[in-house]
């Protein structure tokens, strides 16, 4: 599989296209001026302390108070907040954690209010960017995500990922990491750190330790609320998480951050360096690809399949609900439940596929085509988990209800990517103003005036909307009966339904249209 990396930079902002064999897999959209990133570290204020809800508002510096609840404090909250406490007032020294000693975990039932007070300054990352209404969502957990691994501080415990399952490189990884962590610093080692020796290791690790120390020196003498370090951002983010050996281009139309990112990857991948090239095309880099025209395609309220069935997806507050239709899908001999089938795997693939490119969450409704054969269910409900299998966000797929819907649930941590597909009304042009008929007027009389005089043409009917030509025609000096008075020739108008309203046309004596 050919997977390319498009980039487009205008308008204050970034746009990624992820293509696999040039099929758009994922976008990804970021603004220059970023604001309140999934990641970012803050040191911030607790404005208010809610024990029924067994949470808190926090002040980040967002117009809406972040969210953290008692279950997001993290274990090892005690230990973040003193050294916090320490970096800010100077009393703690280094970054580093060696000579650091530990407070107990907190209670797994606890309660806030007995932990956390307001006024206080805390250390919280954004787990949830500020969606709609509501303020952030905060983790008082902070980790620092590399590219082989997360940093998880004030533990000393090397976890591994699940998806990861060859045992003999599990204990590998996990023994090297053993040895090289510091002290009092916990690893998460990703996928992606599979077969890697250990000087790519110690090179992610060594980054992350810097941007910890970063964090630390950005604390001294903070005052909340204030942003102590931010995330990387989009573009390296999804180099970090995405970038594998299949990568094969990666394009980009700006050629400062074509630099800024063969740089990266000089840092994190020496020998991907030269797959980066500056697209110097005078056509858009995401028309020059088709990736415009498969947005338009995956971003509106009916999605076609290649088969010529197509989803309905409807957005509301609580949900987003897909229906599947058959459409103009033609099955041949096949029996009924074997077509119906097909389209629904066909339809689960392409839905797997639009949840992460549309950024879709919360609670996710599926009307699939009914199938009555339990095997078919089952055969269903397994190409959608196989189908999502890709997905990072976490998510769970229940099996289909006895009414055919399969519901689940799909984790949102930002707003979702919404595009419009419309476009500008070719009469209105988007203002949602018409042109007066009475301008429409004076390029139909000039017209007339070119036929009449200069092609000596009689007979003429002018075709319009039936608005308009009530507009002609009606009353004893109509501008019909006008035009009988300046050219001596009679021109009868005819209404049109077909007609856009500011559309005409000619016709001549014998009913044949006149070009104009």
């Amino acid at each position: 599989m050919n997977v390319d990396l498009v980039i487009r930079s205008a308008g204050g902002e970034v746009a990624l296209a992820l293509l696999k064999d040039k099929v758009l897999s994922e976008l990804h959209r970021e603004r220059t001026e970023r604001g309140f990133a999934v990641g970012d570290i803050h040191l911030a204020k607790v404005r208010k302390v809610a024990p029924g809800l067994n949470a808190a508002f926090v002040d980040v510096g967002h117009e809406k108070d972040a969210f953290l609840h008692y279950f997001d404090l993290g274990p090892q909250y005690r230990n973040s907040f003193k050294f916090a406490k320490g970096a800010v007032s100077g009393n703690v020294k280094t970054s580093l954690l060696e000579d650091w000693k530990p407070d107990p975990d907190i209670p797994k039932d606890g309660k806030l209010a007995d932990i956390v007070s307001a006024s206080q300054s805390i250390l919280v990352q954004i787990a949830k960017e500020p969606i709609s209404t509501k303020g952030p969502r905060l983790t008082a957990e902070v980790t620092l995500a590399g590219r082989y691994m997360v940093l998880v501080p004030f533990i000393n415990k090397v976890s591994i990922s699940s998806r990861l399952t060859d045992e003999t490189e599990r204990r590998r990884l996990k023994d090297l990491m053993q040895a090289i962590r510091p002290k009092n610093f916990g690893v998460i080692i990703r996928t992606n750190a599979a077969d890697k020796n250990s000087e790519d290791l110690e090179a992610d690790l060594k980054t992350l330790l810097q941007r910890w120390d970063s964090m630390f020196h950005n604390l001294h003498n903070a005052i909340a609320p204030k942003k102590v370090l931010g995330e990387v951002d989009r573009t390296n983010a999804v180099l970090r998480d995405v970038l594998n050996k299949t990568f094969t281009a990666i394009h980009v139309d700006d050629e400062l951050l074509a630099e800024d990112i063969r740089t990266t990857l000089e840092k994190i991948a020496p020998e991907k360096a030269g797959i980066v090239k500056h697209y110097k095309g005078k056509l858009d880099i995401f028309d020059n690809f088709g990736i415009n025209k498969q947005i338009k395609q995956a971003f509106g309220k009916q999605v076609m399949l290649s088969s010529g069935a197509y989803l309905i997806i409807e957005k509301t507050e609580a949900m987003h609900v897909i229906d599947v239709n058959s459409g103009s899908r033609k099955g041949g001999n096949q029996a009924q439940e074997k077509n119906a089938l097909d389209i629904n795997i066909e339809a689960a693939q392409e839905i797997a596929r639009l949840l992460r490119l549309r950024d879709m969450g919360g609670i996710i409704c599926v009307d699939f085509i009914d199938l009555y054969e339990p095997e078919n269910r089952r055969t269903l409900h397994k190409a959608l988990k196989d189908a999502m299998e890709d997905d990072k966000a976490k998510h769970n797929v229940l099996p289909p209800s006895r009414f055919g819907v399969i519901e689940m649930t799909r984790q949102r941590v930002r707003p979702e990517t919404e595009i419009d597909t419309s476009e500008s009304c070719p009469t209105c042009k988007g203002t949602g103003e018409v042109q007066a008929p009475v301008l429409l007027i004076d390029e139909i009389e000039n017209t007339l005036n070119y036929l009449h005089s200069e092609k000596d043409m009689s007979g003429l009917t002018l075709c319009v909307h039936p608005f308009i030509h009530a507009y002609l025609t009606k009353g004893l000096l109509s501008i019909q009966r006008k035009w009988y008075w300046r050219w001596k020739k009679w021109v009868k108008v005819k209404p049109e339904g077909s007609h856009q309203y500011l559309a005409y046309s000619f016709q001549d004596g014998s009913g044949n249209e006149v070009p104009v």
